[in-house]
């Protein structure tokens, strides 16, 4: 079987400051999105400077001098907007009336050029990042599992630390040079790519695009992260075991992996649907149906750009050790790894679930403009309409390579998150 999802045209553009624009007609919708992703994520941060890119995503929302409250301008249209910050870069979107796309570009372009940076604005948004990390990582069960997972398996990497930071301190200690210094360096039309999505012709999206940012200033340079990301090989297993009040204990397993970059990328990302994807995945089909050790089983890579992690993880039934729980997980990842994987069936079945997905998750204009962003920043717009052909063109032998070179030994990272 196989999914066949419809092209998604577009044009490119790039205006004379350095601005990548693409436009996408999208005649289904009378509504128009908006994304404009800066090449900034926390991979960029300094060691003693971390939570930065996170912080600013709340700080882009502070205001201009000309426009104080965006949101509330945004609002009187009905539109909304929002904003995420990864390991790799950070996206802004808005989604509005078609007839008020010039509005929601004007705000963009006002706040890349004119941020207002004031003492007040920075502590009020130091406050809410820090409750937000007291909320979400510190407060909830498990919440602080992959802060401890990532300095687990990275040394020297910028992979190490979360968006959030690798010590909330650093954003509570941020001083106003500090952030105006970030804002100067990453906020610029030529290290930004903005995709709008709506029911007008592309030459129309264009010319509003360019009356917006014409007058926003880029120098070119901006370094790219991944030009930081050098870790050294693991030389030997390494293991963490941490005790917390949580319901019950859960064993993860993390080998490092390949980047986005690599072309092993999308075998490591098949290889961990064949682990944990659905209930008919060889972890839930063997090690919860079959011999009830976890109540949950799953696995999962971390799709970053520079390093990643193959990760599976069990959620402990009462009675079972962790050792076995161990055990149990890296058994079934060293099955595929030494070549236990020759029904073809299985992994059609899960690159039929990866195009199935794909296709939904360009089912509305919003996504197709984030889709637009996210390609074009990893290099090769087109992989927009490509990238389920690349799937469908791996095979058995590729998904074993990749476990083979990647699920080692020495390389293994094993977390032990004990229920006390």
């Amino acid at each position: 079987m196989h999914f066949i999802s419809a092209m998604v045209e577009y044009r490119k553009y790039v205006l004379d400051n350095g601005l990548t624009v693409l436009t996408h007609e999208a005649w289904n919708t009378p509504l128009a999105s908006v994304d404009l992703l800066y090449g900034v994520g926390s991979r960029d941060e300094e060691p003693s400077r971390t939570g930065f890119a996170h912080l600013f995503e709340h700080l882009m929302f502070g205001g201009t001098p000309e426009v104080p409250d965006f949101d509330g301008v945004l609002s009187t249209v009905g539109g909304d907007s929002n904003a995420l910050t990864s390991h790799d870069y950070t996206l802004y979107y808005e989604t509005l009336p078609a007839d008020s796309l010039g509005l929601a570009l004007r705000l963009e372009a006002d706040r890349m050029a004119n941020l207002d940076i004031s003492q007040r604005a920075l502590e009020v948004q130091q406050r809410v990042v820090t409750e937000e990390y007291n909320q979400r990582y510190m407060n909830q069960p498990y919440g602080d599992v992959w802060l401890l997972l990532r300095p687990l398996c990275f040394k020297r990497s910028p992979y190490r630390w979360n968006p959030i930071g690798a010590d909330i301190r650093h954003v509570s200690e941020a001083t106003l040079d500090d952030v105006r210094a970030f804002h100067s360096r990453y906020y610029r039309p030529d290290n930004a790519i903005l995709a709008i999505a709506a029911p007008l012709s592309h030459e129309a999206m264009f010319q509003a695009a360019e009356e917006a940012f014409r007058g926003v200033l880029g120098v070119q340079g901006v370094q790219r992260g991944q030009d930081k990301c050098y870790e050294l090989p693991q030389e030997e297993a390494r293991c963490l075991r941490v005790e917390r009040r949580v319901p019950s204990s859960r064993v993860y397993l993390a080998w490092p992996m390949c980047g986005h970059f690599d072309p092993r990328f999308r075998a490591c990302d098949l290889l961990s649907d064949l682990l944990g994807t659905g209930s008919s995945s060889r972890l839930h089909s063997r090690l919860v149906r079959e011999q009830g050790l976890f109540s949950e089983a799953d696995a999962c890579i971390t799709g970053d750009a520079g390093e990643g992690l193959i990760v599976v993880e069990g959620h402990l039934n009462e009675g079972v050790g962790l050792d076995e729980a161990a055990e149990a997980l890296r058994k079934e990842v060293k099955a595929i790894a030494e070549g236990q994987l020759t029904a073809s069936y299985e992994l059609e079945k899960v690159q039929n679930k990866y195009e199935s997905t794909f296709a939904l998750s360009q089912y509305r204009a919003a996504d197709r403009a984030l889709a637009l962003c996210h390609y074009t920043w990893l290099g090769d717009t087109d992989l927009i309409n490509r990238e389920p052909e690349e799937y469908r063109r791996l095979t058995v032998d590729d998904v074993v390579a990749a476990a083979h070179d990647f699920v080692v030994d020495t390389h293994e990272n094993r977390l032990d998150y004990v229920a006390i």
